[in-house]
């Protein structure tokens, strides 16, 4: 039978819990006490040994499965997600009368590796994971492996510095010329392998993938590190020796660390606040602390074209809020010293886009390498004459933080001296 560990309660009586315990089909090999008094007489007799802690208890006791038999009060909704991260985080199944989660199946790699993954769309994931390319590549032999909802059938090389002429002829093709592989490969300057994936559970399990081959392809090439870049908030199915989450400082605190966003906290090795526009997010950094002692650095986002634009009308195409467009104008005029005619967020609002496109007037199209840039901006660029540049988003790390390369340099060092995570 199944070697399980039973969370149970004292609002139960033990003589229900220790028949329950003989019932069901498992070998429980200890159980977990998670609160509640009411029914608790002293001295109770489970018929299995209680255990004081439910993580030393799974690191020495192995368990296949944590079969939950508490209930409300002692353990709410809130409180059940928790432990599903706990367990999830051991790769042990956590059960429930009516429920049942499963770790994600990560695939072993045997080279040094650290994989960047993502809270949710839109967060600055490929930001993040092009910045740490291109600062690991300057000593190192680095290929990045990315997925995506719109990756290739089978996983292909986009070799670094891939050109806005190859991604239009994927476009004409009928490709999603827009991928992240391709935006890494061309932004970051690095040899990336493209991979597709469709659907995420909670934890970030995909329904399919063909990252396994994407990863073997890696393996055949060789490097020196191999950075795995997540897609959403599902996780690439690799086993990386180390893990950098990257979440937005505007995330509701709640879901912050709540559901199974604990477990992706749980799993990493440096936590990156994207967003911190109102300053260091002490509140969004507390309650990761209530999960883990991780590392945990506030960044901000700005817009750095590829090319100089100085004293040029441009417009800007971005995914980024309208709350956000005056500061990215601003940007860009200071720091760059474009004249920004204009700034769209519609890059994922295509019939949208096209209306907008028609009423601009501007010499040159700024665009981040997303949704329709190329299939919509770059082709209405070039049929109105006008020239076409990519914007990257440089991620800068917040006065007074912790300096976001030297934990990138450390988890990369790590990952090198020690392939899988202890």
């Amino acid at each position: 039978m199944t070697r399980a560990i039973a969370l149970i309660d004292g609002e139960h009586y033990a003589q229900v819990v220790r028949d329950a315990l003989g019932e069901l089909p498992y070998d429980f090999v200890a159980a977990h006490l998670v609160g509640g008094t009411e029914k608790l007489l002293g001295g109770d007799d489970y018929g299995v040994p209680l255990v004081d802690d439910l993580e030393s208890a799974i690191r020495d006791l192995e368990p296949e499965t944590i079969l939950d038999l508490s209930d409300e009060p002692v353990l709410g909704p809130r409180e059940r997600f928790r432990v599903a991260s706990v367990a999830l985080a051991h790769g042990v199944p956590y059960v429930g009368p009516d429920f049942r989660f499963d770790p994600p199946v990560l695939e072993p790699f045997d080279l040094p590796s650290i994989g960047i993954v993502g809270m949710g769309k839109r967060v600055g994931k490929t930001a993040l994971a092009g910045h740490a390319a291109r600062l690991l590549s300057r000593d190192r032999r680095l290929l990045v492996v990315a997925m995506g909802r719109g990756g290739p059938p089978e996983p292909e090389l986009a070799a670094a510095g891939t050109s806005l002429q190859r991604l239009l002829e994927l476009s004409r093709d009928g490709r999603h010329a827009a991928s992240d592989y391709l935006e890494d490969a061309a932004l970051a300057g690095v040899d990336t392998i493209g991979c597709r994936r469709a659907g995420g559970g909670f934890a970030g399990a995909v329904g399919t993938s063909n990252v396994a081959e994407g990863a073997r392809l890696a393996a055949e090439r060789g490097a020196d590190l191999v950075i795995f870049e997540g897609s959403g908030a599902a996780l690439p199915p690799v086993a990386t020796g180390r893990r950098v989450l990257v979440a937005s400082a505007a995330t509701d605190l709640g879901l912050l660390t709540g559901y199974l966003n604990a477990y992706r906290i749980l799993i990493s090795d440096l936590v990156v606040l994207t967003n911190a526009e109102d300053g260091p997010p002490e509140a969004a950094r507390q309650a990761i602390a209530s999960v883990k002692d991780v590392p945990v650095v506030a960044t901000v986002m700005r817009p750095r074209p590829v090319s100089l634009v100085a004293g040029r009308r441009v417009a800007l195409f971005t995914t980024a809020p309208t709350s956000a467009h005056e500061q990215l104008a601003a940007h860009l005029q200071v720091e760059h010293r474009a004249d920004v005619v204009h700034v769209s967020g519609n890059l994922a609002r295509r019939d949208a886009l096209r209306e907008e496109i028609a009423q601009i007037e501007a010499e040159v199209y700024l665009s981040e390498i997303k949704a329709a840039a190329i299939d919509v901006v770059a082709e209405a660029a070039a049929a109105r004459g006008a020239e076409f540049v990519f914007v990257d988003n440089d991620v800068r790390t917040l006065p007074g933080e912790s300096d976001l390369d030297s934990e990138l340099r450390a988890l990369a060092d790590a990952a090198v001296t020690q392939p899988v995570a202890g």
